[in-house]
């Protein structure tokens, strides 16, 4: 029998990161699609425009759990916006979309 493709993808990324997991790190990427999105945020956060991460990310460990797997920081709709990939206790991996002005989660959506 064959997995469905999205599920294997997940089986392999939660077995690539199992042994960080184990190890209690955060096995954490965090992407800017190019050197300018990367300085757009530090001058963003220097502003007081957005949180800092380390903040965003203690905010939604406390609400949601988890670890952090993946993080993206993007402009969405108007606002920035911080894309958390988290893989919960149970191996279910959620995303989840942070405002990054005011930490409130916008969404959370099951992978």
């Amino acid at each position: 029998m064959t997995a469905h493709p999205a599920r294997r993808r997940f089986l392999l990324a939660l077995a690539a990161a199992l042994p960080v997991l184990a190890a209690g790190a955060w096995p954490l990427a965090v992407h800017a699609d190019d050197d300018d999105d990367h300085e757009r945020a530090r001058r963003l956060l220097r502003s007081g425009e957005i949180r800092p991460l380390s903040e965003i990310l203690s905010s939604v460990e406390r609400s949601v759990g988890g670890r952090v797997l993946d993080v993206d920081f993007e402009r969405d709709d108007g606002r920035y916006v911080y894309e958390l990939k988290i893989v919960m206790p149970s191996g279910r991996v959620r995303e989840i979309a942070v405002d990054a002005a005011t930490a409130r989660i916008i969404e959370i959506e099951d992978d």
